[in-house]
């Protein structure tokens, strides 16, 4: 396998920021960390990806604050993007009560894991599935319908797929962690 660089490849934004890089990244409504500020570098990027953010960092989605960071802490896990693994641990992990039990499977165990009470089970195995075969079976629609609503499993698909996009954009950027973050690794 081919040695990865240890460099961005696209070198993120420094202050002093442009006035357009500043609007953005103020839309984008969390401190600059290194992955706002490359899209900051195309501006109409990074509001139009601030749209989409503030739908379900806002609290608009149909999941909980749990659910979500469920899907995105174990879609990033299994697309081996410690980058947007490691923020999102960082800034979220205690709020949504996540234990060390529960993060070491997030990163390398399974949903049926004795840690899993039955609606993250369900949310789980819906993240696992659609990113095994990019599809739901009807059982485990059935299952996350059941543990959520018809609402809660949109949006679970919708964060699942643009987390993927994540991950493939901060591991192609070969993104290094933010200071005081730990990688998928390390739990």
């Amino acid at each position: 396998m081919p040695l990865k660089s240890k460099h961005p490849r696209i070198e993120p934004l420094s202050p002093p920021y442009g006035e357009a890089a500043g609007e953005a990244l103020e839309l984008l409504g969390y401190s600059p960390i290194q992955l706002f500020r490359v899209w900051a570098r195309r501006p109409e990027l990074a509001r139009s990806i601030a749209g989409w953010g503030s739908y379900y960092l806002s609290r608009r989605s149909a999941l909980t604050l749990r659910q979500r960071e469920l899907v995105i802490d174990r879609t990033t896990a299994l697309c081996g993007a410690d980058y947007e693994w490691a923020v999102h641990v960082a800034g979220f992990a205690e709020k949504v009560g996540l234990d060390a039990a529960q993060l070491a499977s997030l990163a390398k165990g399974r949903p049926t894991d004795d840690c899993w009470h039955t609606t993250d089970r369900a949310v789980l195995e819906a993240v696992d599935e659609l990113h095994a075969t990019f599809d739901l079976s009807d059982d485990t629609w059935a299952n996350l319908v059941a543990a959520t609503d018809e609402d809660a499993a949109l949006d679970l698909i919708l964060i699942c797929g643009w987390y993927h996009a994540i991950s493939f954009t901060v591991r192609a950027l070969r993104l290094p962690l933010e200071p005081g973050t730990e990688p998928i690794s390390a739990h």
